[in-house]
């Protein structure tokens, strides 16, 4: 072999400059040799011709020669890199390509082109570079057979734990890192394997064998690796530490949280437990929150508390507390007492936060979470501590304690910082909820001052009464309700509103509400009571807007006034059953009778207060004895949206028609049923079951205008009276008839009426047809007469007038010394 004859083969095949043509038999042995391969390799033909081609290339690709004349006898051919060895042993990086040269009737030869890489860029790189490039890698690297075990791995892998890159070969990743979720990555490497496809920023989240008690974050990427056919040969997968990037996405998540869910009400044992509701088990174990008492009164701490010394114990109110696995819900606030010298009072007494990395049996807690500590697993390390104080404006308000469990690395620097932004904020909430606290609760003071604490007795009716209002925070608003007695066993059913709501409106309300308790003494028909009122709700408007023109608002002012305010005023009558009612810009009652139908009084509707507008007009209707009325603020049928009358009628009379033991019941029911936890409006419901008095208990008589007849009428009352066992009234019942018939008959025209009541009080009245109003003189001693009025109201609890279309009746009132008689 070696004869020009196959070097001219070679070169009738291919005539490529600066390429060295060879030419080997089927089994890989030289068997052509030219000047071009022994200038590029240094083998002179002598040596070359005969040799196996494998002897030619380095030790890692002379393993290969197999594969490659397979490949050849498969597609015809192969192309590829390889790395050949000159005869002074030095290696070169050769192109080479390999086509069959085979002549018809002869035995499988193949032509080989080696193009010399030397000048190409990047391929001058030795293994040696290459190796020390991903050797040195900061980013770990790897790369698994398609059993998905490690056949190579750079040292920057094994920072991430599982032993040394010799250590790992052959080894699948659950054996290497049996902490991390091995499953998951080796279904990534399995799609890749598959499909081919690369997955690029995976990222886990786990633990290492590295730092055990830490979590880390990694983001890996999958590429597989394909051999010269093109069949996978298994995966390459880069390691990026982004643990860093991960705490602070951590961080960030929960302040975002915290901002979220921390101070969502007003209310300080709510807030304090939102706190350790954030932080389990996101960043702790366990977390207490433990405030002074004074503020969870909504007092602020007084300056020299015992604790400030940190020599004495402490008592706190546990105001939250939260544990892992637990369901966080708060029992109220209970007392925790910590010892002289614990952590706790130390953070107290300085304002500083405590941590330690791990908890020393000499640092002793509170009771409750010593407890917690001694039930973590036999074995297991002390947990790691951090307290800081809950501080705002300068005031330290309590602390707050968080435990971490072995299974978490010990609180760091960082922790302690992302714990005091936590508690400050919090704290800020907490000491908001105190503040308003402490004005809720003096503005709660007032509005019960200015609400009937309790409606008063009689017989008129039976009522139950019912309000909530639409300001949950404050519980103050502008509607109220009110019963009122009046002459004769009468009494008078109010229900209004002033517009807004708060304190500035509940104000408002008692300004309003003590016109009408006022104007209700006149004994006016309604219409007149709500003519009059609406000229003081002006006249209050006015003074008002002067005041607020002249003194500045203060910041929780929301400016409510009187103008606009809506009032129904109902006057019942016990003897006949009577009822006469007028409207201001309110919804007229609803009446439930005996039967159980409901129906609503087409009662006209006047202006609201101060609005101006045509007068005021009432409506009259008699009620059979155990009816109901239904008095009522707008907001029981608001619902957000204006609705048609006859719908909102259509609801309350489908709850009014529920049927209850007690009318107290029933009124709790119609609020219920109607009024949404958090309503629109505020809400008042009057509701007032009619009864009669017995005719056994009024007596009255028809009187002639002659003087004569007041003789007859002391002798007719002193009568009743033994009849109804009241003797002992007699005298002063006789001197009150006798002066008040007296003052009719000299002063009045007309009819003249007698009538006795005995109800909770006895009243003695006297109609006449005159319209003119008698008033009280005080004559002097000279004076033969005017004292008939003056000795009534010295004889009587009370006295007064009132006006009817066809006259007056002078009235008076005397107290029973037993209230059932």
């Amino acid at each position: 072999m070696g004869t020009h004859d196959e070097d001219d083969v070679a070169r009738r095949w291919f005539d490529v400059a600066d390429t060295a043509p060879l030419l080997l038999d089927a089994r890989g042995v030289v068997t052509s040799w030219t000047r071009e391969a022994e200038r590029l390799l240094g083998y002179p033909a002598a040596e070359a011709v005969g040799r196996e081609a494998a002897g030619l290339l380095g030790q890692g690709d002379a393993a290969r020669l197999p594969y490659v004349l397979e490949r050849c006898r498969r597609d015809g051919g192969w192309a590829g890199l390889l790395s050949a060895r000159r005869r002074d042993g030095r290696p070169v990086s050769v192109m080479a390509r390999v086509t069959s040269a085979h002549e018809r009737g002869g035995d499988a030869r193949w032509l080989v082109l080696l193009n010399e890489m030397t000048d190409a860029p990047g391929w001058d790189m030795s293994r040696a570079v290459l190796e020390q490039m991903i050797g040195g890698s900061p980013i770990g690297i790897a790369m698994v057979d398609t059993d998905l075990r490690f056949v190579w791995s750079n040292a920057a892998l094994s920072k991430f734990g599982g032993g040394r890159p010799e250590s790992r070969l052959g080894m699948r990743l659950a054996e290497v890192q049996p902490g991390l979720d091995s499953e998951a990555i080796e279904a990534q490497m399995r799609r890749v394997l598959a499909t081919g496809e690369p997955v690029l920023g995976y990222e886990l989240v786990g633990r290492v064998r590295a730092a055990p008690h830490r979590e880390t974050a990694h983001m890996l990427s999958f590429t597989r690796l394909d051999d010269e056919h093109g069949d996978p040969m298994g995966v390459y997968y880069t390691v990026v530490d982004m643990t860093e990037r991960h705490r602070a996405r951590q961080r960030l998540a929960l302040l975002d949280r915290a901002g979220r869910r921390i101070g969502r009400s007003l209310d300080i044992a709510r807030t304090a437990q939102e706190l350790a509701d954030v932080a389990v088990p996101g960043f702790a174990d366990l977390v207490t929150v433990d405030l002074l008492e004074p503020v969870l009164r909504g007092a602020e701490p007084s300056p020299g508390q015992a604790w400030e010394s940190a020599d004495d114990a402490v008592s706190l109110r546990r105001a939250g507390r939260r544990t892992t696995g637990d369901l966080g819900v708060a029992t109220g606030p209970r007392e925790v007492v910590h010892r002289a010298g614990s952590p706790a009072v130390r953070c107290l007494a300085a304002g500083r936060p405590w941590r330690v990395e791990r908890l020393d049996p000499l640092d002793p807690l509170d009771a409750s979470t010593e407890e917690w500590v001694a039930s973590l697993p036999s074995g297991s390390e002390p947990p790691s501590a951090l307290i800081v104080p809950v501080r705002a404006r300068g005031v330290v308000l309590g602390v707050t304690t968080f435990l971490r469990r072995d299974r978490h690395e010990p609180f760091g620097e960082d922790d302690l910082v992302l714990a005091e932004d936590l508690v400050s904020r919090a704290a800020v909430c907490v000491d908001n909820a105190r503040r308003y606290t402490r004005e809720r609760d003096a503005a709660l003071v007032l509005q019960r001052n200015l609400l009937p604490r309790r409606l008063p007795e009689q017989d008129a009716v039976e009522v139950a009464a019912c309000y909530r209002p639409a300001d949950e925070l404050t519980g103050l608003g502008g509607d109220w309700y009110d019963l009122i007695p009046l002459s004769g066993a009468r009494v008078a059913l109010v229900v209004g509103e002033v517009p807004g709501h708060g304190i500035d409106a509940a104000a408002a309300m008692g300004r309003v509400r003590t016109a009408v308790r006022t104007l209700a003494a006149l004994d006016l028909p309604p219409e007149e009571i709500l003519a009059h009122l609406d000229d003081l709700v002006t006249r209050m408007d006015d003074e008002e807007g002067v005041a607020a023109g002249t003194e500045p608002r203060e910041p929780w002012s929301d400016g409510a006034r009187t103008v606009g305010a809506a009032c129904v005023y109902v006057v019942y009558d016990p003897v006949d059953g009577r009822c006469v009612m007028a409207a201001a810009g309110h919804p007229a009652p609803a009446v439930v009778l005996p039967d159980g139908t409901v129906s609503f009084i087409e009662l006209p509707q006047g202006p609201p207060l101060g609005a101006g507008g045509p007068p005021f007009e009432s409506a009259e209707v008699t009620l059979p004895e155990g009816s109901t009325l239904a008095l009522h603020t707008d907001g029981l049928l608001a619902r957000g949206e204006r609705w048609a009358l006859d719908s909102d009628r259509e609801r309350l009379r489908r709850a009014l028609e529920q049927s209850a033991e007690t009318l107290e019941l029933r009124c709790g029911t119609v609020i219920d049923a109607l009024v949404p936890a958090r309503p629109y409006d505020d809400v008042a419901l009057l509701m007032a079951r009619t009864r009669r008095l017995a005719a056994d208990r009024v007596a009255d008589w028809e009187l002639p205008a002659d003087p004569a007849a007041v003789a007859e009428a002391r002798k007719t009352a002193s009568r009743r009276l033994a009849e109804w066992g009241l003797t002992e009234l007699s005298f002063t019942t006789e001197l009150v008839v006798s002066e008040l018939v007296t003052n009719a008959i000299r002063y009045a025209v007309g009819p003249i009426r007698l009538r006795l009541i005995r109800e909770r009080t006895l009243f003695c009245e006297v109609f006449d047809g005159g319209t003119t109003a008698p008033h009280l003189r005080h004559p002097r001693t000279t004076d033969e007469g005017g004292r008939g009025l003056l000795l009534v109201s010295q004889v009587t609890q009370r006295w007064g007038t009132r006006f009817l279309p066809e006259g007056k009746i002078i009235w008076a009132e005397q107290s029973l010394t037993d209230p059932d008689m």
